[in-house]
């Protein structure tokens, strides 16, 4: 099957074409590579896309949409009526097995890209589910995790990231890999509230902080072997990133939002760690890192509005700083790296996207 999200093909040349020829044994992948250098050297530079080297194709058309919409449809009263009848497990169950069976065609035979990412979501999270509420139906996730109320979290995490393992090999949908890592994460919280209940509280924001750079080191193996982006481990290693930075970033900001303390000292802090994180974005050319910690930063200065009562100007002006930051860096995000790069030891600086 083909990679749901694989980096544009040098212009005039079918993806699909290429895929399926080297799948028939008729050119090899280093003669596909060949060609596809070929067609890139010929063509004109005005022809040529804006060069972008974190390409990532979310959706190939509006059908994706429409099928993502259907989808939700039907899983949600698939869902509503095995509830009626069978109660959470069961209903969890179905939207399971369900989500596979439609993968079958959705993503092996169509390979559409958004319906595929969402079919492997829900059945990750279904799978997850019904193993946890088999286990414990009145668990209620995120408190009461303690004593054995931690074990329907660890045994529906490694069900979850066997249950991913088998999909992959079935679909090799590339968010996969995520989901699967992003159950083990939820499994080693499980243990330590096991372990642990007393201090769990305070040992989880350290466990989540080591998992995400965990999972960030795993993202990187993926991307330094495939510096040229043109694999399935680059798209592996997108979805990633995306899980690595919430991670990250949560137990980092998460005390200085929910803890009493000075509303500038917490807004600029957090404007600190951001530039940290957008040190390491550009340094590994990947904007997916910022969009997965913006999207958790909302949340953080939401909390603090509401915190300063919107009288104190520090957090919109916070907010105000933060954008700005982000539009610079879309607009010097090139120039930036060819900067950075080169500043970095040889060995790894080679292994990284060419700053161009």
């Amino acid at each position: 099957m083909t990679n749901l999200a694989m980096p544009s093909e040098a212009p005039g040349i079918s993806p699909d074409t290429l895929l399926a020829a080297v799948a028939n044994g008729l050119l090899t992948a280093e003669q596909a590579q060949g060609l596809r250098d070929l067609e890139s050297a010929s063509a004109s530079a005005l022809d040529r896309e804006p060069h972008d080297d974190e390409k990532f194709r979310f959706i190939s058309g509006f059908s994706d949409i429409f099928v993502t919409i259907g989808l939700g449809l039907f899983l949600g009263a698939l869902g509503y009526f095995s509830g009626d009848m069978t109660g959470n497990t069961g209903m969890f169950a179905a939207i399971a097995v369900a989500s596979w069976l439609l993968a079958e065609y959705f993503t092996r035979r169509q390979r559409m890209a958004l319906p595929s990412i969402v079919l492997l979501l829900v059945y990750a999270g279904a799978v997850f589910s019904t193993v946890a509420e088999a286990f414990n139906p009145n668990l209620s996730f995120g408190m009461g995790l303690g004593n054995h109320g931690g074990l329907p979290i660890v045994v529906a995490g490694l069900a979850t990231a066997a249950a991913t393992a088998l999909h992959y090999q079935r679909f090799r949908v590339p968010v996969t890999i995520a989901a699967g890592v992003a159950a083990l994460v939820a499994s080693a919280v499980g243990i330590l509230f096991m372990v642990l209940p007393d201090f769990a509280i305070q040992a989880a924001k350290p466990l989540l902080l080591a998992c995400g750079v965990s999972v960030f080191a795993l993202a990187m193996r993926f991307d330094l072997s495939d510096p040229q982006r043109q694999t399935r481990r680059t798209d592996i290693a997108f979805w990633l990133h995306m899980l690595a930075a919430p991670l990250i970033v949560h137990p980092l900001i998460s005390g200085l939002v929910g803890e009493g303390g000075s509303d500038a000292i917490s807004a600029w802090s957090i404007l600190a760690i951001f530039i940290g994180l957008a040190l390491v974005a550009l340094v590994v050319d990947r904007r997916a890192i910022l969009v997965s910690g913006l999207s958790y930063a909302g949340f953080a200065f939401g909390s603090l509005v509401v915190k300063a009562g919107l009288a104190d100007s520090v957090v919109p002006l916070t907010m105000l700083v933060l954008g700005a930051l982000v539009l610079l860096l879309s607009a010097g995000w090139h120039a930036l790296r060819r900067t950075l790069v080169p500043l970095l030891p040889g060995a790894l600086a080679v292994r990284l996207p060419a700053h161009t």
